[in-house]
Parts: C-alpha cells; structure tokens; sequence
C-alpha cells in the first residue's frame, strides 16, 4: 500500500466504501434538507480509479456509467470543480473500477468523488487545504465531506458536521439486494421518521450495538424493496443486521474475518455479498 508521499500516475487509488453504524433523523430545515446523526466507518471494500494527465485541459471518463452522462458523474464533475478552485489548466482521463452498487447506500459515488478531489489536488500540485476540499466536496453530496477528511466519525446536520471517533476493530458481513434505491424516494416518504430524539458522541459510545443501533431508514425501504427485507431476514440470523445510509444494502458485524467468513460460505446462491475489515482511517488520510 502507497502511504501519502509515493502515490503518484500510477497508482490504483482507492475508493472505500463507508457502512452506517446507525442513522437516526432528528429534524428537518426550512429547506427540505434532513438532519440526521450517523457514524460514518471506512471498510476495506471498494472501487478503484486511476488517472493519466491529459495535456488538452479535458476531463475525460474512460469508464461511463450506464444511464449517466459523463458530464453528470461526480468523479467528472469534482475534477472540473478543482479546475474551477485552482484554475489548473492541466487536463485527466480518469478510468474508474466500479465495485460497490448504485443506490446501495455503501457511499460509492461520494467515496469516488472524494479521491478524484484527493488525487489531482496531488497530482497537479494545486496545494488546496484539506479543510476547502471537503468544502467542495460539500457541492457534490452530503458524504463527500467524510471521505476527504479521511476519519471514522460521528456526523451531524446533513452529515458534514464532523466528529473524529476510535472504533473497535471488527469485520463485517454486507450483502447487496438487487434494488437501487432513490434516497429521494426514501427521504420523501410521508411515514419516515424525523423526529428521533438527538444524542451525543459519548452516550452513543456507550450504547455501541444496542438501542442506538438503529437505522431510521430502514423501516421504510423495507416496505417498499422486498428484496431488502428478505436480505435483512436472512443475515439476521447470524448477527444484528441493518441497512446503511438509504439502502439498498444491509450488514452486520462480526469480532474476527473466520466469523465473517463462515457466514458468508452460508450465503444462499441467489444473494450476493462480500466481507471487509473496517478500517482505522480511509487509505489516503496521509496524502499531504
């Protein structure tokens, strides 16, 4: 693995996935955005995305999405946001190995917007503080944020009000219903609760894995994706299974790989799933 001074053109730069510890919804603005508290942790699942310089100026998708137009896609749109910043005039082709899910709440379009941002403010040498790229980030999406700041973390307001936490070491389950799920579709829902009473970092601590393990979400998304009930069903016969951030996937905990292994050799053949350790910090928390 790079640590933060060899990355460099060649590298595989990593884009974690982040799992939700819980997700609770206290409130919502004026402006319709929600207020919610969660734990964002990194696992050592996810895409991968490299990058050539492009002497044309051009950002440039090798890998489009199907459905999504290049100028659309977050890892396009946070290297023209950096263009914009710093005014660069560098160009990049970015190819992107896409391994997490849309719409499985896993984080994978934030976690890739966030290393393009990470990458090319070292590749071009631009010197952008961390601190003003997780405000651009901020433009992208609401998790953006917290794969640059690179840290587990308890979050609150929309999720870019953020709170570093040390977390236990464990490995985790996540299986991955064939559903998309459209968090506006979710947020929207007239029988989402938005009203759960807000607690602190410490008294979440303190109750890790019991009443504050909720995912307000997840009742919802259960009721209108059968596939993430059935998902949910089964997993939870070996652990405390919930979904992460708006679904579609679902995960539960496990104290060492061998646990997390042989539950996963139960998997039945019509599910998919994988396991990861969770990480102590994203891998390029020590990119300068």
């Amino acid at each position: 693995m790079n640590d933060g001074g060899q990355w460099n053109w060649n590298s595989d730069w990593p884009a974690p996935a982040k799992l939700n510890l819980f997700l609770h919804v206290i409130g919502q603005r004026g402006d319709g955005y929600h207020l919610l508290q969660t734990v964002f942790r990194f696992v050592g699942y996810g895409d991968r995305l490299r990058f050539s310089p492009a002497a044309d100026g051009l950002v440039t998708l090798l890998s489009p999405l199907p459905g999504v137009p290049p100028e659309n896609d977050l890892t396009v749109r946070a290297a023209r946001l950096l263009q914009q910043e710093t005014g660069c005039r560098e160009g990049v082709r970015i190819a992107v190995e896409k391994h997490l899910p849309m719409g499985g709440g896993l984080g994978g379009g934030s976690s890739d917007a966030a290393t393009v941002l990470l990458a090319l403010n070292h590749l071009w040498r631009t010197g952008v503080p961390r601190r003003r790229l997780q405000e651009i980030g901020l433009a992208l999406g609401a998790d953006v944020p917290v794969f640059i700041a690179g840290e587990n973390a308890f979050a609150e307001g929309v999720g870019e009000a953020l709170l570093p936490v040390a977390l236990p070491p464990a490995w985790y389950v996540t299986l991955e219903p064939p559903e998309q799920v459209p968090t506006a579709l979710i947020f929207g829902d007239p029988q989402l609760r938005r009203d759960t009473p807000p607690i602190s970092a410490s008294a979440w601590r303190s109750g890790l894995g019991g009443k504050f393990g909720g995912n307000d979400l997840q009742a919802v998304a259960v009721r209108r994706f059968p596939e993430i009930a059935r998902h949910l069903e089964w997993l939870s016969r070996f652990g405390e299974a919930r979904m992460t951030g708006a679904g579609a996937c679902v995960f539960a905990a496990f104290p060492d790989e061998a646990a997390a292994r042989a539950t996963l050799a139960r998997l039945p053949g019509d599910m998919r799933g994988w396991i990861a350790a969770g990480l102590d910090a994203h891998p390029l928390r020590a990119l300068g």
